[in-house]
């Protein structure tokens, strides 16, 4: 009986100790699944602040206008303000670099996503050479583009042209 009674001995402590291991095991199982809900939560809490950039390129310079979704002003650079070069004002390079400026400033705000406005100089031939820079260069900032759109204005009838009635004679 000396033998069955400690072989039952055994067989409980080895019981308590499988017992206490698989509660230790349940209590780290469970904290690591209330760890993973709080990371996925603070990825879903991470909100994508918008903004709108306004992109004003003619054949002379080239603008970035960044402003919240209210309408306040977060940057504003143009191609003057890269350049020393009058001539380079609107060139892809340099509208390249505009963007890059203006998205620093964003991102300085939290920005994180944007919607672009597009526009040319209105009854002007198209876009200026720096739209499609701009354009590029901000996405390339990891912003996320939401749209593009282009508000260029469109004249409709408006005022009589100079030049009379039979045009300019040269």
């Amino acid at each position: 009986m000396n033998k069955e009674e400690k072989q039952d001995e055994q067989l409980t402590e080895e019981k308590k100790i499988a017992e206490k291991d698989s509660e230790n095991k349940e209590k780290l199982g469970a904290e690591k699944t209330s760890e993973n809900v709080n990371d996925l939560s603070s990825d879903e809490k991470r909100d994508e602040r918008a903004a709108i950039a306004y992109i004003y390129s003619t054949q002379n310079n080239t603008f970035v206008h960044i402003t919240d979704l209210a309408g306040n002003t977060l940057s504003r650079v143009s191609g003057g303000m890269v350049t020393k070069h009058s001539r380079l004002k609107a060139d892809p390079t340099v509208a390249m670099f505009v963007a890059k400026r203006a998205a620093e400033r964003a991102k300085d705000f939290g920005i994180t996503a944007l919607y672009i406005r597009t526009r040319a100089k209105t009854g002007g031939v198209g876009m200026g050479p720096g739209a499609h820079a701009a354009v590029k260069s901000l996405s390339k900032e990891s912003f996320r583009i939401i749209n593009i759109l282009d508000t260029t204005r469109m004249p409709r009838g408006g005022p009589k042209k100079k030049g009379g009635k039979r045009g300019r004679r040269v």
